[in-house]
């Protein structure tokens, strides 16, 4: 493990001395296996590249590539390169991209094509036949060592930021989170810290969520390369592919979320069985896993699923249940060593929390002040958002993270609510002011609201309220199709509402938590009234 001080990009220094011809990552798609000696070398071939564009340190170069071994080698190039990276979603239009593009002043945009704005920043495109070619390899030097030569030296690290998550604000512009080398190394450390480690040197890690995603980064990507395991990387989730790489590449630990493991536990026990049987870990995150799906893996294979929780801005694991060694359902677990976690009301001041199960005074109660907002402090939290770093973590190092929850008598976190409307699907977070105003630019549209519904396969999904205006013809599928065009998948609402008018309260404002469950009042319309209407995504990137 690297110190506090240190480059990310060192990860893969340290793994290449210390496991020099052992596997780093596979790439499912390309069928490609490279060492941890090649993926260092490609690593200073790439960042050479980037500074022979001009990139100088600090300076934003944006990454937009699939999940792949590309992608890694791109992510540790720029940090090593002294640049900070700004990861995007490739499958995202132009106008999610664009509007990012400029507000971090990327310089550079590492991508198979550039976006269609007339306005992109330089274009590098990764060659795999020079980038990733483990024939490029030259002899190592000394005791395997690099060739001085060649390789590169980071001199940013520790506070110097590393990179830009971008994610949407409450009011909907993108805000960006700015993550230090120091905040995503620790985050890394406080996973190792756990017993057993979260990730073992002789690990096979399977990673099919967005790497562009702080959830595939840190708890996938990075954390095996402190341990110097392998990642067996794949573009997309889809069950049979994934069940077949599962076994072809000896898997024996996975990164998911809920639409895995509930498509998983769909398959008969045996298919489950046998495809999970070198695993040794499975976890989950992004949003909660349904009590059948635990219940259905538990059974068919005598292991449980361990669930976490956290967020872009903590880099991102805040708890888990992995800390007590046993996963229990709706609970996220406790805080990993070296974070801490409480409770606070609106003001920042700590609440009670029970203590004692057997003082009756400390006994949890949900009709008192049992619930909270969730604050963390620890060395994974972000420096704030960019570029001055505002509503970073307070004086005191705690930062609010907005979600609501409660700790029982075990010392679990369970969330039960959130302190705004953010709807996430699969780990990525869709704000609903967003696609209102999308939806309310189409002529045909009087009124719209947007929430989110409970999903088992994707924790939570998309669905809009509509009213049409007097007169207009307008379709569940033309709302979708419209947004299609406009959003990330994981945006397009799943479930489409046509209505005539929605309910407000006396101060004008939408009911939302009726819209949840009844929609409106439905309106008679060429779609048949409330339809739900399935766009086919299960979450744009998963």
């Amino acid at each position: 493990m690297t110190g506090e001080d240190s480059n990310v990009a060192d990860l893969v220094a340290a793994a290449a001395r210390a496991r020099p011809d052992d596997a780093a990552l596979i790439d499912t798609a390309t069928h490609t296996t490279l060492t941890w000696r090649v993926v260092d070398r490609a690593v200073d071939a790439l960042a050479t590249r980037i500074a022979a564009t001009g990139v100088g340190p600090g300076d934003r170069v944006a990454l937009r590539l699939p999940t792949s071994a590309r992608f890694a080698v791109a992510f540790f190039a720029i940090l090593r390169a002294d640049a900070i990276a700004v990861p995007l979603n490739p499958q995202a239009p132009s106008g999610e991209t664009t509007p990012v593009l400029e507000h971090s002043g990327a310089r550079l945009l590492i991508a198979d094509r550039a976006p269609r704005t007339g306005d992109e920043p330089d274009l590098l495109v990764p060659d795999p036949d020079s980038d990733l070619d483990p024939g490029r390899e030259s002899e190592p030097g000394p005791d395997g060592e690099p060739d001085a030569a060649v390789a590169r030296n980071a001199s940013r690290g520790g506070e110097d930021i590393a990179a830009i998550f971008y994610t949407s604000g409450t009011a909907g512009p993108a805000r960006g989170a700015m993550l230090s080398h120091r905040a995503l190394l620790a985050n890394v450390r406080q996973l190792h810290a756990l017993d057993p480690p979260a990730t073992l040197p002789d690990d096979r890690v399977f990673v099919a969520i967005p790497l562009h995603h702080i959830y595939g980064l840190g708890p996938g990507l990075l954390s095996a390369a402190a341990a110097g395991a392998t990642t067996v990387l794949s573009p997309r989730f889809e069950l049979g592919q994934a069940l077949a790489d599962l076994t072809a590449y000896g898997v024996t630990a996975m990164v998911g979320v809920p639409a895995m493991y509930a498509a998983l536990a769909e398959q008969p026990p045996e298919r489950i069985r046998e495809s999970v049987s070198a695993l040794r870990l499975m976890v989950s995150g992004a949003a909660a896993l349904h009590p059948r799906v635990l219940a259905a893996i538990r059974s068919a294979t005598g292991q449980g699923v361990y669930e976490g929780y956290g967020l872009t801005e903590t880099a991102p694991v805040v708890t888990s249940t992995l800390r007590t060694g046993y996963p229990k359902p709706g609970s996220v677990g406790r805080p990993l060593p070296g974070v801490e976690v409480r409770l606070v009301d609106n003001d920042g001041d700590p609440l009670p929390v029970p203590l004692d199960p057997d003082d009756p005074d400390d006994a949890f109660d949900t009709d008192a002040d049992g619930t909270g907002l969730v604050a963390v402090r620890g060395d994974n939290l972000f420096s704030g958002y960019w570029p001055d770093g505002a509503y970073g973590p307070d004086a005191e190092g705690w930062l609010r993270t907005g979600d609501v929850g409660y700790i029982d008598v075990d010392g679990d976190l369970h969330l039960v609510d959130r302190a705004t409307d953010v709807v996430i699907v699969n780990g990525f977070n869709v704000y609903p002011h967003e696609v209102e105003e999308v939806i309310g630019a189409m002529p045909q549209v009087a009124e719209v609201a947007v929430v989110g519904t409970l999903d088992e396969r994707t924790g939570e999904a998309v669905k809009a309220v509509v009213v049409p205006a007097a007169g207009a013809g307008l379709s569940a599928q033309r709302v979708q199709e419209h947004c299609a065009e406009r959003l990330a998948g994981y945006k397009v609402p799943r479930t489409v509402d046509l209505v005539t008018e929605l309910p407000h309260s006396p101060t004008g404002k939408v009911r939302r938590a009726e819209l949840r469950s009844t929609g409106g009042t439905a309106a008679g319309n060429p779609a048949g009234g409330a339809v739900g209407a399935d766009t086919g995504d299960d979450g744009g990137d998963v």
